[in-house]
């Protein structure tokens, strides 16, 4: 029985790539994953799974996704087997009364690009949670507080997404907008006060932050991380980078 809260996650995914390359987003996550106490389960909340209403995978063994295109066959290759988790589930429909559980997807790789680094042994089960999209900010972040007490109980709440996420200005090379690094920084000093309210509420930020949260979805899982953590809570960060222009890397550690 753990009876010590695990520390909720938010990782800046960035590129698949980031799964397979020794670089330093992928040297970190590893490094995340060796020094928090280890999971009963992990619930990861990933950008890339997008439901009408808020579903979660209920497949024993849920499959690895390759939701993208033109990358390496190397990276079509990796197949994360982690087991699923039908307690974890049960106790999420406890939670979330009018969930929808899905036995067709599996682990985007919003989940298992993160996931090959932290915990490449892949013997941790995994449920996803979908964002729904009849969802405003508010209501993701208020899902994110009702799940605040799985923490409690082993589980690992895993954002994935990135702060900043804005592939129309991307350019593919080493580099960092203006307004990218205005806005990934404004989120950290508010992150830093705990002024959850800044970061829920994107009216009157100005053009970074329109620019820089976009369409949304990437952003979205640091609302979850948000609810499920207590203000008073230490915070760490990791991969304080934007890169490609317009990707923030950051990764944050709350507990």
């Amino acid at each position: 029985m753990i009876n010590q809260r695990i520390p909720a996650i938010f990782i800046g995914h960035g590129s698949p790539l980031n799964a397979i390359e020794e670089n330093e987003f992928n040297r970190t996550w590893h490094h995340i994953g060796q020094t928090i106490p280890k999971p009963k389960a992990i619930l990861s909340i990933s950008s890339h799974w997008q439901t009408k209403k808020t579903a979660i995978t209920g497949d024993h063994h849920p499959q690895t996704i390759h939701d993208f295109w033109g990358f390496p066959q190397e990276l079509f290759a990796v197949e994360y087997r982690a087991p699923g988790s039908l307690d974890l589930v049960e106790r999420i429909k406890e939670i979330i009364p009018d969930v929808d559980v899905d036995l067709k997807w599996g682990l985007d790789h919003g989940t298992w690009s993160v996931l090959t680094p932290m915990y490449p042994a892949a013997n941790i089960p995994v449920v996803q949670l979908s964002l729904g999209q009849t969802l405003d900010f508010p209501a993701h972040y208020a899902l994110g507080k009702a799940l605040r007490p799985l923490r409690d109980e082993g589980i690992l709440i895993l954002g994935s997404g990135n702060i900043v996420h804005n592939l129309r200005e991307a350019v593919f090379r080493d580099a960092a907008f203006d307004w990218a690094v205005e806005y990934d920084e404004m989120v950290k000093q508010w992150l830093l006060k705990r002024d959850d309210q800044m970061i829920i509420t994107l009216n009157g930020h100005g053009k970074s932050a329109m620019l820089s949260v976009n369409s949304g979805e990437h952003y979205m899982p640091l609302l979850y991380v948000l609810g499920a953590s207590e203000p008073d809570e230490p915070l760490e960060f990791y991969c304080e980078k934007v890169t490609q222009g317009s990707i923030s890397m950051r990764c944050l550690k709350i507990g």
